[in-house]
């Protein structure tokens, strides 16, 4: 099976990936609608899927924001039986193609900062890089994200920076060169469902950790996926092209 990345086509298709988010982050959380999703692609954004013949096996939305040349990235899904195929990442480097098409070269996006898959696919995988925490976002959450805070990182994908061209041909930097680290675990929904005073307990101390490190000047720039880790360094905002 070799899925198909496109846009999504039709209302049926966009009504499709309401169930598949609700098939990933639960049936409490609510799915973004297929109307506003078709007005919004109508005006600029981006609905994308990959798809096995005609069934959708992943799901990415994306809109234009306030400030021109930048995109917000707001859901990637993958269906749990399709995570094998490294369709998160693929649909990524195809959003990625379609921004700089049309002059887009920042793409904005939230994630859980505790979730270690999501990091190594916007830091480590993708050179997304951070310093900006978020505390508590969303408020309170259902579904996947029920029962902690729902604290969130700010990730700037630079789409044409030495960081991002690099990944794209498949290098990655020496995990070993930033001067800071700040661990997290490997699995949250584990420590969550089995230790949950510790999963708070996590979830406050990363907050503490990443907020003083923002402070310091300091900025996530890789991530590293054995040993779950933040790698920070100290850069200068003019070492980051395309800053805005």
């Amino acid at each position: 099976m070799t899925p198909v990345l496109r846009e999504l086509a039709s209302l049926a298709e966009l009504k499709a990936s309401e169930d598949l988010q609700r098939a990933v982050w639960g049936q409490n959380d609510p799915a973004d609608n297929a109307d506003l999703m078709l007005a919004i692609q109508h005006e600029g954004g981006l609905v994308a899927g990959a798809f096995d013949g005609d069934r959708m096996l992943a799901f990415l939305f994306a809109f234009p924001s306030a400030t021109p040349g930048v995109q917000h990235s707001h859901r990637l899904a993958v269906l749990p039986e399709a995570r094998g195929l490294k369709l998160g990442v693929r649909l990524k480097w195809f959003q990625r193609d379609w921004c700089l098409s049309r002059q887009i070269r920042l793409v904005r996006w939230t994630y859980d900062p505790l979730r270690a898959v999501n990091a190594g696919l916007n830091v480590g995988a993708l050179g997304g890089v951070s310093n900006t925490y978020l505390p508590d976002y969303y408020g309170t959450m259902e579904g996947i994200n029920a029962g902690l805070p729902s604290d969130r990182l700010m990730l700037d994908w630079h789409l044409d920076s030495p960081e991002v061209l690099a990944r794209s041909r498949g290098e990655r930097p020496d995990p070993t060169i930033p001067t800071h680290r700040i661990a997290i675990p490997k699995d949250i929904d584990a420590l969550l469902r089995d230790a949950p005073d510790a999963a708070m307990a996590t979830r406050i101390a990363l907050r503490k950790d990443l907020t003083n490190a923002f402070a310091l000047g300091q900025r996530i720039v890789g991530f590293d996926n054995v040993e779950p880790a933040y790698l920070l360094s100290q850069v200068d905002e003019q070492e980051i092209p395309g800053r805005i």
